[in-house]
């Protein structure tokens, strides 16, 4: 028999919608369940399933057309009356309900038995070979993407739970991201050099192993084998589970959720609504996201180009007129680093202070001790001693320890003692941060920067490794030169370079000594610090260098 298929009802206050997308054919066989349109509503795109099988004799709508509730949309040529009324007859709604919750375990109620022993507790085992899709976890504050640096696993490897997977490059650091599941790598998705976003799927997990229901994080989807739970079903397990889960959630199959009106605002404003996030439930964009798109791309347009107040970035010419040129894609350390230098060159009024200090007994007494300090782990090193020193220098001018919030007109004090040091690798300057240095000898600081040196080596630091500084010190001793102009790192305050240090003569006592002398620059911020401040300060720090009994006085 023929039967009319209409348009259920989509929930409460929808009455109507815009049909999105046909999903079906006149003369196609349709399943149970089986999606048929895509329907746009004010709240959500949804896709609408049949609730009969048989064949389609007639679609009766078009794409862009606007339907309402009870409206017949196809005629479904149904030799199985079975089907027909399943929508009306609660039993029968029940009893399906009931076969899935068997089916297809949920993440919140694992279930308890007795083990085969009857003795203690264990989750009843619904089924025991899963595929597991693992997508790019949460990365960090502001971390959305990154780039595959490394694949640590190939297609085939088994893996087990908290394995590393792959390297990925953000603009501040390269990480390790692990596996949440036991079991063998079936499919891999991406490859090294490919720029991935967070929630893009990464690989499948073939996994034998029981489930860790209370730690599985909500990336990763699972799906049973020899089960397929419907695309409704697939969609309602991502969305967060302290919102409240819509009867027809949003899809994202080439049509975004966002209703006709949102849809012309963003058409008259040149924006592809395709590339909107949407703050809504199930990913849902309004107007406000449309707007927050669009400030969002005019201050990337603005910052890109505005080098300074009133300066414009000059378009580049044409260097292949005068011979042969290579271009190459920066890193993102690269990129994140000439982002943040312009930012704070442009931001920060930089002055820059110059001093020396006599380092030649320092330089007899680090070699004697450096020894005992090599045996601890470490490597007594002149960065190490001046890192303890400038701890005590940021408590004698807390001013330089310090950040300015211009917004609301404030200046903020810092009571704890963390200091990056710049560390110059092959993928570009990074600055990983010893924390509470105040609080620890020249030795445990020696063992930590050896460490340190060694992850920014083998590119093992974290975000958090990279993140909470007050004041930084970039050493280029070891390289050259007899002096410098450092950038003061934002939102910090003020930046100690130092150079190579060389025998020079120095007049003392009426006559000329030669003296062991180390170059040291305070680049500081000067809208909080004078130029007598930074006088100070830093002929503090070579006071302290030269009389380390005054630390021990007034540091």
């Amino acid at each position: 028999m023929a039967i009319e298929f209409k348009l259920p009802e989509l929930g409460e206050n929808v009455d109507s919608g815009t049909v999105a997308k046909i999903l079906v054919k006149e003369g196609e066989q349709l399943e149970m369940d089986q999606p048929v349109i895509e329907l746009e509503t004010d709240k959500a795109v949804v896709e609408v399933p049949v609730k009969v099988s048989g064949t389609v004799e007639k679609i009766l709508v078009e794409e862009g057309s606007e339907i309402s509730v009870g409206q017949a949309i196809l005629v479904i040529a149904n030799e199985d009356k079975k089907g027909i009324m399943i929508e009306k007859n609660e039993k029968s709604k029940k009893d399906e309900s009931a076969k899935k919750s068997e089916e297809i375990p949920t993440r919140k109620s694992p279930v308890s038995t007795k083990s085969k022993n009857g003795m203690g507790e264990g989750k009843l085992e619904v089924g025991t070979i899963k595929d597991f899709e693992f997508v790019l976890p949460e990365l960090g504050e502001n971390v959305n993407y990154g780039t595959v640096a490394k694949l640590l696993v190939s297609e085939g490897d088994q893996v087990q739970k908290d394995q590393n997977l792959l390297e990925l490059e953000t603009e501040k650091a390269v990480i390790e991201v692990p596996s949440s599941f036991k079991g063998r790598i079936k499919k891999i998705f991406v490859k090294e050099g490919e720029t991935v976003q967070v929630g893009q799927k990464i690989l499948i997990i073939h996994s034998i192993s029981e489930r860790d229901e209370e730690q599985e994080p909500l990336e990763v989807k699972e799906v049973e084998k020899g089960i397929a739970p419907s695309k409704i079903e697939r969609e309602i397990a991502k969305l967060p589970e302290e919102q409240p889960i819509n009867k027809y959630p949003s899809v994202s199959k080439g049509v975004v959720a966002a209703a006709p009106s949102v849809r012309r605002f963003a058409r008259e404003i040149g924006i592809d609504i395709q590339e909107v996030s949407g703050s809504g439930p199930g990913g849902r964009i309004s107007i406000e996201d449309i707007k927050a798109y669009s400030k969002k791309l005019n201050q990337q347009k603005v910052v890109s180009t505005l080098l300074a107040p009133g300066v414009i970035a000059e378009e580049l010419p044409d260097f292949t007129k005068w011979g042969e040129v290579e271009r190459r894609s920066m890193s993102k350390v690269r990129e994140a680093t000439a982002r943040h230098l312009s930012y704070a060159w442009t931001i920060i009024p930089h002055v820059t202070q110059f001093d020396k200090a006599n380092i030649t007994e320092l330089e007899k007494l680090r070699k004697e001790y450096g020894k005992n300090t090599e045996k601890q782990g470490g490597k007594l090193t002149i960065t190490a001693i001046i890192l303890k020193i400038i701890a005590g220098a940021l408590k004698v001018f807390p001013q330089f320890n310090a950040s300015i919030d211009m917004g609301k007109r404030e200046v903020i004090y810092k009571k704890y003692y963390n200091i990056g040091i710049a560390v110059d690798t092959d993928r570009g300057l990074l600055v990983p941060v010893v924390r509470d240095v105040d609080n620890k000898n020249i030795i445990e600081l020696s063992v930590e920067l050896t460490q340190i040196a060694e992850k920014a080596r083998n590119a093992k630091l974290s975000l958090e490794d990279m993140q909470g500084g007050n004041f930084t010190i970039s050493n280029l001793g070891g390289i050259g030169g007899t002096g410098f102009t450092p950038v003061v790192n934002s939102p910090e305050v003020a930046i100690l370079g130092i150079s190579r240090s060389q025998f020079e003569p120095v007049y003392i006592s009426e006559k000329f000594e030669t003296k062991l002398m180390l170059p040291l620059s305070l680049s500081y911020d000067h809208r909080l610090i004078d130029g007598a401040d930074a006088a100070r300060f830093l002929r503090w720090v070579c006071e302290v260098i030269e009389q380390p009994f005054k630390f021990i006085l007034e540091g």
